[in-house]
């Protein structure tokens, strides 16, 4: 089989020289044990970095010719980055592999995922079996999101990111997608296929820090959300109909109280009732608003993002 492994990288100067020697070595063994075919390739994508990033992946090709790469023209985000990779190891492979560049994911899951693939399966989820070297804050944000996808109904696989292995059918079948808000962990799932999970411990990051800021873990979470599921519009529904029930009830309990005498002065009671009222409204149009705007950006059909150079 041809194997891609597709690594998207955003500013990696630091764990590069590190990832290039691993995958080196990886490779080197898979085709010793005639596991993949030597025309079997590792395709970086730089997302636009500003540092060394392009001139170590052209560096790794000139050595090894197992190492390929294209260079997007600017940052278009991990999950862009990601399926232009996909998109273009298609062109070329069996069966592609993404995994991260900061070497957390451990690639030596990467044997039993081919052997899965041999045995039938067009996808093949990394799933980590715990988060021990997970902050408590951070894996309790993490578990803690999988359950609201499931709650909102977005079928993803628990503690899975994005390292798994894709059959060339699959990767077919992921091209037919056209959508611009991309969430490959919900998108994914949503193909098909024979499928299996490959069990593993998430490592400490070798060097540098990880770019995937606050922001944007919450930027994807929101989209995966947004993308997948419309339960927040009808949570709003709900609650806009209880909120009227109960302010009806209030209204008749005010009303009562004050022909009897025992209300006399409700000013306080009535403007923070309306300031409420107000802030669940806007907040409302908002997240209205949030799928309004998703669907303005998906009518512009922009691509997804434009490959400056190959190697």
């Amino acid at each position: 089989m041809i194997l891609y492994t597709v690594i998207p990288c955003y500013n990696e100067e630091k764990v590069l020289p590190e990832t290039i020697r691993v995958m080196a070595e990886k490779y080197k063994s898979l085709m010793e044990r005639k596991l993949i075919s030597t025309e079997s390739r590792v395709l970086f994508v730089d997302d636009g970095s500003n540092d060394d990033t392009w001139e170590l992946i052209c560096e790794a090709h000139g050595k090894n010719e197992i190492f390929s790469g294209i260079k997007l023209s600017r940052n278009r985000g991990h999950q862009n980055a990601l399926l232009a990779g996909l998109m273009e190891a298609k062109k070329f492979c069996d069966a592609a592999i993404s995994v991260d560049a900061d070497l957390q994911d451990d690639i030596d899951a990467i044997d039993e995922m081919v052997e899965k693939f041999g045995e039938g399966c067009d996808i093949v989820y990394g799933v980590r079996n715990k988060r021990s070297t997970d902050r408590f804050m951070k894996r309790f944000t993490a578990e803690g999101y999988y359950r609201l996808m499931e709650f909102f109904g977005a079928h993803i696989i628990f503690n899975h990111a994005d390292y798994r292995l894709m059959s060339k059918r699959a990767l077919e079948a992921l091209s037919e997608f056209d959508e611009v808000n991309l969430f490959l962990r919900g998108m994914v799932p949503m193909l098909g296929f024979r499928t299996a999970k490959v069990y593993y411990e998430r490592r400490e990051r070798f060097a540098g820090e990880s770019k995937y800021s606050l922001g944007k873990m919450l930027d994807l979470a929101w989209n995966g959300i947004t993308s997948f599921s419309v339960k927040p519009v009808d949570m709003i529904l709900f609650g806009g109909v209880l909120m009227a029930g109960f302010s009806v009830l209030a209204m008749l309990i005010m009303a009562v109280l004050m022909i009897f005498g025992v209300l006399k002065g409700a000013a306080g009671f009535i403007i923070a009732s309306v300031f409420l009222c107000c802030g669940i409204n806007l907040a409302a149009i908002g997240v209205v608003g949030q799928y309004v705007c998703r669907a303005y950006l998906e009518t512009k059909h922009r691509p997804k993002y434009i490959i400056e150079e190959k190697i």
